[in-house]
């Protein structure tokens, strides 16, 4: 259901109290202005702290400085006219036990009347008292229909008409921002250089960077890493490659819906976190990384609210892939938390949104400690296919090798066996196998030559892997994964001595 029609019908159903929270003030009134004609012409009166009503002479500046009088404006209405009253920031005064009982007298008042109240605000801020008469409806980001109608309007304006290609690449580079951002941008373009280029494109991209940063709860992350770039991991790749076109309409008019997602679960350091970023290149999506900790708020209600803004954001930006790193660390131990519940709400909003989500954000979730994840994490239904990333076997250890000497040393790759120094680094993750290259270059360097193969094996017989470290987590790990519990994501898993014996 859109906006338009949910706003309507809770007119029509004399909700007396609607609480919307967004940052696009003006397209709102403008959305709500459409609503208000369509239910028996309804008059529009709009309220902020500073200057009180302003919508007709009358009552100019009435309720200047006073939120109370501002809901007693409403009481001198005739009882029986329609209106909808726009109250700005209005949820700064919602603590106020005035503010907070007249809104519970007013929500008893109007249900009789054909009157509502709309308090706007840029975030959700609702103390305990108003839960039951305040109802939360949501203003969703401009569609790619209304993006697509403001930059014809632009371009209108200015006389000038753009290919069907670049109108997509701009409408879909905007997608996520607000309308007014939108605007901001595409005129300073025109501004620059007097029409729309398809350079302007970036300009937009960097916008929309900004825009996240701003949020502090989304990174746009840049995905240069490419699926050659993984060494092993066959099967996790062909997985991957199967649906490289599973976003295109071309797959939709096939019947296929959109991929939900994947769990990589694993050891550390064996490229989990390079898969979510070569699968963002090879799929030419962008790459949003979600720091789970930083939905976390210290007010009441702060959180869940953070947490609608974050999956408002990412499906306003789909198809995208959304990248959540560690996500053991953010969810463990939920039901032992002393957080007045405030985790266990998170995570069953957001596993509600993994199960019910019909938008193009396909999830990447790594995790290392599997049994910090809660089991609602592991149900089918969350995602397509949970992976369990092992340690390399000797053969995936030579194709690490090799993609980080062709990258390191690409003209002089032969002078290198790399053969023997993957037999010679039993139970090395992928990471400790680039950080011993690194240990050899600065061997090398430190003596003013090449590093070389002997440089390699001394750095490797510095190093102490995480298998024997973490053993028994690991052990539990190749346990979970020996026991069917997950697919393994390479061909051929280094399993422990005793898995290979009870297989």
């Amino acid at each position: 259901m859109s906006f338009k029609e949910e706003f309507e019908l809770l007119l029509r159903a004399c909700y007396p109290l609607i609480y919307i929270p967004t940052r696009e003030e003006e397209r709102l009134e403008a959305a709500i202005a459409n609503c208000a004609l369509a239910a028996s012409n309804r008059a529009i009166h709009i309220w902020d702290f500073v200057d009180g009503y302003q919508d007709n002479p009358n009552n100019k500046g009435f309720g200047r400085r006073n939120p109370l009088q501002a809901l007693e404006y409403v009481e001198k209405l005739p009882e029986r006219a329609g209106a909808i009253l726009i109250l700005r920031d209005f949820h700064r005064f919602l603590e106020d036990i005035s503010i907070s009982r007249k809104l519970r007298n007013l929500s008893r008042t109007l249900k009789s009347q054909p009157k509502n109240i709309v308090i706007v605000s840029p975030e959700i801020s609702i103390p305990t008292e108003l839960t039951e008469v305040l109802t939360v409806l949501e203003y969703p980001l401009p569609t790619a229909a209304e993006i697509r109608e403001e930059i014809k309007r632009l371009l209108a304006s200015g006389g000038q008409s753009l290919p069907d290609k670049l109108l997509d690449e701009l409408v879909r580079s905007a997608q996520g921002l607000s309308l007014e951002r939108i605007r901001r941008v595409l005129t300073r373009a025109i501004a620059s250089s007097g029409k729309l280029r398809s350079e302007d494109v970036e300009l937009v991209l960097e916008e929309k960077r900004q825009s996240i940063r701003q949020t502090q709860i989304l990174d746009f992350y840049p995905a240069t890493e490419q699926i050659s770039d993984i060494g092993g991991l066959d099967n996790l790749k062909d997985w991957l490659l199967r649906r490289g076109g599973a976003f295109s309409d071309r797959a939709r008019s096939y019947g296929l819906p959109h991929p939900r997602g994947l769990l990589l679960v694993g050891i550390q350091g064996t490229g989990k976190s390079l898969t979510a970023k070569a699968i963002a290149h090879h799929w030419h999506l962008p790459l949003l990384r979600l720091d789970v900790g930083r939905l976390f708020g210290g007010l009441v209600g702060e959180s869940e609210s953070r947490t609608r803004q974050m999956v408002s954001l990412a499906e306003a930006l789909s198809p995208c892939i959304l990248w959540i790193d560690e996500i053991d660390k953010a969810f463990s131990g939920i039901d032992g938390k002393g957080d007045s519940g405030t985790t266990s709400r998170v995570f069953g909003t957001f596993i509600n949104w993994l199960a019910e989500k019909k938008s193009p954000v396909f999830v990447v979730a790594t995790a290392n400690n599997v049994r910090a994840l809660p089991p609602e994490m592991l149900r089918k239904g969350r995602f397509d296919e949970i992976f369990f990333v092992g340690l390399p076997s000797q053969e995936e250890r030579v194709a690490i090798f090799s993609v980080h000497l062709s990258r390191l040393r690409p003209h002089n790759i032969k002078n290198y066996d790399i053969k023997r120094l993957a037999y010679e680094t039993p139970e090395f993750s992928g990471a400790e196998i680039e950080q011993t290259l690194v240990e050899a270059m600065h061997i090398g360097f430190s003596q003013n030559r090449d590093f070389t193969t002997e440089d390699i094996l001394e750095a490797a017989s510095q190093i102490v892997p995480l298998a024997r470290t973490a053993q028994e987590q690991i052990e539990f790990l190749q346990n979970w994964a020996a026991a069917g519990k997950a697919r393994l994501a390479s061909r051929e898993n280094r399993l422990n001595s005793s898995i290979k014996n009870q297989l």
